[in-house]
């Protein structure tokens, strides 16, 4: 490369660069002229006027960390340099750095273009359920797409002994509903917690998680890769808690602990139909109190940053956590309405009535309100760990046998 050759300059406006002085004046209270780089999210935060999202608070962390490594704090010069290679690099949120419009241009219609073409192309979702045997766990997932999709209805698999050891099994379908084509694969795991010696059943689950980054992470980096990567990998994970009223069992807590970190969870307590609404009730606090004291990290999470709609979407399923769903597909008529239910010697239990479970919670969440925040989730926290951790030990290794 030719040495002489100079980087192009990035420029800032006049005002965009009166608006970030300002607001460095403004965390500079002590008129230090510096600012500490633990201060520098909120300042760009406040700067940009929006909640950032995970991989662009993770750019100025870093950057921040980066360019005040040896004093622990940024100049006015370095703050302006990083919000500069935030604004053309990371973000579409300028806030108020925004440019405004004297009129109508058009580019709006990139919305319609894009769902156009992804409605040709199609969507992805990969759901995992794990829990135990008997646990309603195929029933519910047929429910929750109102067909037979559990690799146990949709499959010429005779029914067999549970396996020795956990077990991996994928099943993928196309369905469509007005025009949207989506890909689902379901995968499960039989066997698991089913044996006399439950200590590292999460393993095979935590490797198949893994594994598909594994395979992602590679074909990105092929020189020949294909225009667009197949995605399998796993972006939500249902975590079926077995009714007992106790709360968590060890079982529960070290799986869900090896796993909140590469995967989506989700919390479910199955069979709910089997507690009254009181027994319910108290067993869902003890879990709370169970996942609060292990620090397990479920969906959403709460570590994130999050703007005011997001708040308000989370917070009604924050509140319900873990959901206490039941599962049938079968339907009942009753009063000529077709029904999804349960019928019991007690009475009917319907599957879509909230004040009879949380399945409608559980399926307007993942299917109509947050199936792509768990695919963004999964892309650019857990993937991007793992990709992170992956390089850095290819790094390391390199640099070792260079040595």
């Amino acid at each position: 490369m030719d040495s002489n050759l100079v980087a192009p300059s990035k420029l800032l406006t006049e005002f965009q660069c009166i608006a970030i002085e300002n607001a460095f004046k403004a965390a500079d209270v002590e008129e230090k002229g510096a600012v500490e780089t633990e201060q520098v999210e909120y300042v760009a935060q406040q700067l940009l006027g929006d909640v950032l999202t995970v991989s662009e608070v993770r750019a100025v962390v870093d950057k921040a960390n980066k360019l005040g490594s040896s004093t622990g704090v940024l100049s006015m010069q370095e703050f302006k340099d990083l919000i500069i290679d935030l604004l053309h690099t990371t973000t579409t949120r300028w806030g108020s750095l925004q440019t405004k419009l004297d009129g109508y241009v058009g580019f709006d219609t990139v919305l319609e273009q894009q769902r156009k073409k992804f409605l040709k192309k199609g969507f992805e979702f990969n759901l995992m359920v794990v829990g135990e045997s008997g646990l309603g766990k195929s029933t519910l997932v047929n429910t929750l797409f109102k067909s037979k999709v559990s690799r146990t209805s949709c499959t010429n698999e005779s029914p067999r002994k549970i396996p020795k050891t956990v077990e991996i099994n994928t099943v993928t379908h196309v369905i469509e509903e007005e025009g949207v084509r989506l890909r689902l694969s379901i995968t499960d795991t039989p066997g698991f917690g089913d044996q006399v010696n439950n200590e590292n059943c999460w393993l095979p689950i935590y490797d198949q998680v893994n594994k598909q980054f594994d395979n992602y992470l590679k074909e990105e980096m092929s020189v020949d890769r294909r225009k667009q990567i197949p995605d399998t990998r796993i972006h939500c994970c249902l975590y079926f808690i077995s009714p007992t009223g106790h709360g968590l069992k060890a079982l529960d807590v070290s799986c869900m602990k090896k796993l909140h970190d590469v995967v989506n969870i989700i919390p479910v307590i199955a069979r709910a139909d089997t507690m009254t609404i009181e027994e319910r009730d108290a067993f869902k606090e003890r879990i709370r109190e169970d996942i609060a004291e292990a620090q397990i990290k479920v969906y959403p999470s709460a570590l994130l940053p999050e703007d005011e709609d997001v708040q308000s979407a989370n917070a009604p399923i924050r509140k319900h956590i873990p959901l206490a769903v039941v599962g049938s597909d079968r339907a009942i008529t009753i009063n000529n309405k077709s029904i999804l239910g349960r019928q019991t010697k007690w009475g009917f239990v319907e599957v879509e009535n909230p004040n009879h479970c949380e399945f409608s919670l559980l399926r307007d969440m993942l299917l109509r309100t947050h199936m792509q925040d768990l695919k963004d989730s999964t892309h650019e926290e857990h993937y991007e760990n793992y990709r992170r951790h992956a390089l850095s030990q290819k790094n390391d290794n390199s640099q070792n046998q260079g040595s």
